[in-house]
């Protein structure tokens, strides 16, 4: 609604709009994910019965208790959050070429672990579905950023 409206005051304000907004959910996202990754985090601590250990196949106390969990006894979940730190930074810098990068790292990351849930775990765990939709979110939204930007610099560059 704001876009539209700004539409018709100049051709530089919608796309400036849209951009400023990119960022901000870039950012907003990557919050969530962080958060995400710090319940898991919790979870891989915790020696208790778990609030999204459903049933047999959606149990995040199973898959962040597996061998799988830890890399070097490191666990996953801090990588996670240091991950989703940087994408958030990444996004309010508008780094959109490094934002990809990153986010491309991130989403291969997640899907090996999915992939280790499905195949080897057989378990699900909530809190590494919901990342993994984050960091899939993130990816696409972060090519549609670099995209629009390349678009837009080779229509000025065009133009000139």
């Amino acid at each position: 609604m704001i876009v539209a409206r700004l539409r018709f005051n100049s051709g530089f304000a919608p796309h400036f709009v849209t951009m400023n907004l990119m960022r901000y959910l870039i950012a907003l996202l990557a919050l969530a994910g962080l958060v995400v990754s710090v319940l898991a985090l919790r979870v891989h601590y915790s020696t208790g019965t778990e609030p999204c250990s459903i049933n047999e196949k959606w149990d995040c106390g199973v898959v962040n208790h597996s061998p799988f969990a830890e890399v070097d006894h490191f666990p996953v979940a801090i990588l996670g959050i240091a991950g989703y730190f940087v994408l958030g930074g990444l996004g309010l810098a508008r780094q959109r070429f490094l934002l990809f990068l990153v986010t491309l790292v991130g989403l291969a990351i997640a899907l090996r672990l999915t992939f280790i849930e499905e195949y080897v775990l057989q378990v699900w765990c909530v809190y590494c579905v919901i990342s993994q939709a984050i960091i899939a979110l993130l990816t696409a939204l972060s090519l549609g950023w670099l995209t629009v930007e390349y678009l837009a610099l080779k229509r000025a560059n065009r133009g000139a």
